[in-house]
């Protein structure tokens, strides 16, 4: 006999839109552990059909979606859905849809099947560009629903906060980074001078992915001399900002420092979520790995604001940690400024230890 809730999945598909409603309406409560598992049966036909009811009308939709999410945490069910070109289209249409209103949920449910290294390879092909999108590349399309779409201005119901997670997640290997630190010629922007400017945003979401792309990015050693460029991306500031309060410095602490630092107001307030000002140093230690990029670091007095940093959030450890290594690193003595000092072989260790 099956059991009750093994009823309600196996009404899913049925024809009758009332029936289908009331059981993704109950069935979405269900969808996390330990009751999950009823929909992972029948050699996971039950996600069959959630995929199918996501292109239903859009309360069930949603409701569809949202259940899809909980599940995608699975590594089976995350497998059957990056899989899956047609369904990989099916929510393109949707989430460049302006109009459409589940796009969150959409974006929620890329940024967990793209932790699949499977979804790059779909996120690098091209499709049509959908009306007022101009480049034909999935990563491109969903660049511009991220920027254009932050505070509701590309689709009134959605903020498409959590593709940021996707861009983290792409980033992740090679040529996702190589991508986002080169400029690209559908708009003549490098994307990730596109994200930077989102690491003080209110959303924790959004500073969350954008941190962890940055320090993604920052892996490729050859784009330090464009990221840190005060002409190129200028990302100090970016990385800097976030871990600053409404300290005082003193002239000699402020000289050399980027001018978008100085003089901050009194009430300036760090970043809230410590894990993100952690991320930011790690992506500043990497940006360290060659001797070109310690000097500027040096010569932008990063060290003062590290300090200030440490002051005030050393009690959480891994805050601490994270400034330890940063000052290690910029203060310590190049080869050949001081006896007994040696640099090390490889000045793109570094990286290997983040």
């Amino acid at each position: 006999m099956p059991t009750e809730l093994e009823e309600l999945v196996g009404f899913l598909p049925s024809p009758n839109p009332q029936i289908r409603q009331l059981a993704l309406e109950h069935l979405v409560g269900y969808s996390v552990p330990p009751h999950n598992t009823v929909f992972m049966t029948d050699g996971l036909k039950p996600i069959k059909h959630l995929k199918v009811l996501v292109n239903d009308a859009a309360a069930r939709a949603k409701n569809a979606l949202t259940i899809l999410v909980n599940l995608s945490e699975s590594p089976e069910v995350q497998k059957t859905l990056v899989e899956d070109d047609k369904f990989l289209e099916l929510l393109m249409t949707e989430i460049t849809d302006t109009t459409y209103p589940n796009a969150d949920q959409v974006a929620m449910l890329l940024a967990n099947i793209s932790q699949s290294p499977v979804f790059l390879k779909f996120a690098m092909a091209k499709r049509k560009a959908p009306e007022g999108f101009k480049s034909e590349l999935v990563i491109d399309q969903l660049m511009d629903c991220f920027v254009k779409g932050a505070e509701g201005t590309l689709n009134k119901d959605a903020n498409f906060d959590y593709l940021s997670y996707v861009f983290a997640n792409l980033t992740s290997q090679d040529s996702g980074r190589r991508h986002l630190v080169k400029r690209q010629e559908y708009d003549g922007v490098i994307p990730i001078e596109k994200l930077v400017v989102f690491t003080e945003h209110k959303s924790d979401v959004r500073r969350k992915g954008v941190a962890s792309t940055i320090k993604n990015c920052c892996f490729d050693v050859d784009s330090h001399p464009m990221l840190l460029d005060p002409d190129g991306v200028n990302i100090l500031p970016y990385l800097l900002l976030p871990m600053m309060g409404g300290e005082e410095y003193s002239d000699e602490d402020t000289e050399g420092m980027p001018e978008d630092l100085q003089l901050l107001p009194p009430d300036k307030e760090r970043d809230s979520d410590n894990s993100i000002i952690v991320t930011h140093l790690e992506s500043i230690l990497l940006l360290t790995t060659t001797r070109e990029g310690r000097d500027f670091m040096r010569g932008s007095k990063v060290y003062p604001i590290i300090r200030e940093t440490h002051l005030a959030l050393g009690e959480n450890d891994d805050v601490e940690v994270a400034c330890d290594r940063v000052v290690q690193v910029i203060m310590r003595k190049e080869a050949g400024e001081g006896e007994g000092e040696v640099a090390p072989e490889d000045e793109r260790a570094i990286v290997e230890v983040l």
